[in-house]
């Protein structure tokens, strides 16, 4: 089994569809071939494979690069620009991907018996919400054979579970093994802020407070700041930007809302403030960036 392998399974499997449902709950399979622009959303905790190509993250000022053989690990729900720069028809850009469920972890951890606060396997209060890592061997193996359920679909009820065992059991026991981890830990820094990065997502309209996020995350002002900042490579006021830009940006895609009452809906209380904040984020003024977005979707659904 082989790297491979995998891209065949990919190239064979992902879907032309973007509305496509997974058979297998929580595998994520991309293909792309050309490279493509920067393109905004939130990303769920996911571990990402690439098989073919090479793809780039960024959170904030921080960007993460990875290629053939290599895998990025996301911890929380985070507000990052993702794009693929190495593709061509001939050989695509073909991923990997699986989410990471904490419940599953943390079972994982208990069931293994593994002691997370064990000498070496320590909880740390620096880890940032995204790491990139070399692939081993047996991780692309355990990817393969979850690929390959796609050909066997009555194996994937009892199989499926099996694999993603494996696959979490090969992160836990990785390179990236310490973040991971946090993921599973309820009493981990890692969860604490993770309370606090949901309830921004829940509520990103409303005004925010630091004192009810730290209470929320079970710390004070001060270390909930900086440890929300190590995590997510930005403060709670700009990942709230951050949401609320991707949100209007969603909102502007998918309809004719005037630009004023979209940035209102978002809660801007300035028309011209979200629209300075826009352009910043995205590179060109609310309506003529809606304008854009909403013919290279057309293009896509026509074949263009």
């Amino acid at each position: 089994m082989s790297l491979d392998e995998l891209c065949s399974l990919i190239d064979r499997h992902a879907p032309r569809d973007a509305d496509a449902v997974p058979a297998i709950d929580g595998l994520m399979l991309t293909r792309a071939e050309r490279p493509t622009g920067p393109r905004s959303g939130i990303v769920d905790p996911v571990l990402a494979l690439v098989a073919q190509g090479a793809k780039r993250l960024t959170l904030g000022g921080r960007i993460y690069d990875y290629e053939v053989g290599q895998y990025l690990v996301v911890s929380v729900d985070l507000p990052v620009s993702g794009q693929c720069t190495r593709a061509t028809a001939e050989r695509p850009f073909l991923g990997f991907g699986f989410r990471l469920r904490p419940a599953r972890i943390a079972a994982l951890l208990l069931e293994s018996g593994t002691d997370p606060y064990a000498a070496g396997m320590r909880r740390r209060t620096d880890l940032p919400a995204l790491a990139v890592g070399e692939a081993p061997a047996d991780l692309v193996d355990a990817a393969v054979r979850m690929v390959r359920l796609l050909d066997r679909p009555t194996d994937i009820a009892v199989l499926a579970p099996m694999i993603e065992r494996e696959i979490l059991w090969r992160l836990i026991t990785g390179e990236q093994g310490a973040l991971v981890r946090q993921i599973g830990l309820a009493d981990g820094r890692l969860t604490q802020i993770s309370r606090a990065v949901r309830f921004i997502r829940d509520h990103y309209s409303d005004p925010l407070r630091i004192e009810d996020l730290a209470r929320l995350s079970g710390m004070s002002a001060s270390p909930f700041h900086r440890y929300f900042r190590a995590v997510t490579a930005m403060t709670p006021i700009q990942y709230q930007k951050h949401i609320r830009l991707q949100e209007a940006r969603l909102r502007l895609m998918s309809s004719t809302d005037d630009v004023a009452d979209v940035g209102y809906a978002v809660g801007y209380d300035s028309a011209s403030q979200f629209s300075r904040e826009y352009r910043r984020q995205f590179g060109r003024p609310p309506g003529a960036d809606a304008v854009r977005l909403r013919n290279a979707e057309d293009e896509v659904r026509t074949g263009q």
